[in-house]
């Protein structure tokens, strides 16, 4: 049985003194604080659109419509 261990150096691509900065600390959380606004956006986008006008009721709207047409065909008086 061949066994390959791969011992990987801490800081592969980026010296480890770098890693540790304060500048890029802050570009991490930059990063970090970016990547959430664009999955709260990402989420927001996917759901159903939300309007609060329609859940509350206003003094000048009708409380039945009083259209030509009836809404509800079998309330129309019969022929007869």
């Amino acid at each position: 049985m061949i066994t390959n261990h791969l011992t990987v150096p801490a800081g592969l691509l980026l010296p480890h003194a770098l890693l540790e900065s304060d500048a890029f600390a802050a570009l991490a959380a930059f990063v970090a604080i970016n990547t959430v606004m664009y999955v709260a956006l990402a989420v927001a986008k996917i759901l159903p659109k939300v309007y609060v006008s329609d859940w509350i009721r206003r003094s000048n709207e009708r409380s039945e419509p009083r259209g030509i047409i009836p809404e509800n065909a079998t309330n129309a008086p019969s022929e007869g």
